[in-house]
């Protein structure tokens, strides 16, 4: 079991974060919750009914006392519409957290650096424990540490791309840029992608369409699982160093040479 991290005021022990999107149903949703181990979902205001839970709606199938609900404004584009888009949240599932998208451009759904810094802005001095999806920039990374946020989740490739991590070298940028935890959010489309995620460092990986979009989402999700937990025991184990030659897994010393 590897150590507890701590987003705001949460202690979490699964480093593994799933979405609520795309699923069959609402009864593969929660199967492939289970099959996660995830403690923490995300679900998006503005796409879901959250205002009750009967049955037939997505929390119903959420139980709060076993999933924290970390509440998310995708579908936004604007400043305003993500802060009311989160007021809303609050409100309505009664918790501080957010997950802030501000997005910038509808084909690519990249966010929008600018906007998403000024809205994260506003949501803390609002009392909102933030969480900003953002590009894999480690000086936005930077700015927005220094002014609160309680993690930065930059992205691994485009949401919903599968691509996988597509530049490593800012990814350990920003580890070392910042000393909150670093979520990698959009682009994961296998256990592998997840696995290098943990292995570079990062504190926990957000998935939704790589589990919702394989051809066997419970499984996915269990093999996600496995991938992030060896991803970060491999990280906290140290990997060998890597080296240009071959070297003799036997020791030479004290060999019988044979005639």
């Amino acid at each position: 079991m590897t150590e507890p991290y701590r987003i705001g005021e949460l202690e979490l022990r699964s480093r593994l974060i799933i979405g609520t999107g795309k699923y069959a149903s609402f009864d593969e949703n929660r199967r492939a919750l289970d099959a996660s181990g995830a403690e923490m979902v995300t679900v998006a205001v503005r796409r879901v009914d959250v205002s009750t839970r009967e049955s037939g709606s997505l929390l119903d199938h959420i139980p709060p006392e076993k999933f924290k609900i970390l509440p998310n404004t995708a579908g936004c584009y604007t400043v305003k519409e993500a802060v009311t888009t989160a007021e809303l949240a609050r409100e309505l599932l009664g918790t501080p957290l957010i997950k802030l998208e501000v997005i910038g451009d509808e084909r690519t759904l990249f966010p929008d650096t600018p906007a998403t810094l000024e809205a994260a802005r506003v949501l803390i001095k609002d009392g909102f424990t933030v969480l900003p999806y953002i590009s894999d920039d480690p000086v936005a990374c930077m700015r927005l540490e220094e002014m609160g946020c309680a993690a930065v989740m930059p992205l691994a490739a485009p949401i919903g791309s599968g691509l996988g991590i597509r530049n490593p070298t800012n990814i350990r940028i920003i580890l070392e840029s910042v000393s909150c935890p670093v979520i990698v959010d959009a682009g994961v489309g296998t256990a592998s992608d997840a696995a290098i995620a943990m292995e570079l460092g990062c504190t926990a990986v957000l998935m939704n369409t790589g589990i919702a979009h394989s051809k066997d989402p419970v499984r996915m999700a269990h093999a996600m699982r496995l991938a992030v937990e060896a991803g970060r025991t491999a990280y906290e184990a140290g990997r060998m160093p890597r080296r240009l030659y071959a070297q003799a897994s036997s020791p030479t010393e004290g060999r019988i040479d044979v005639p």
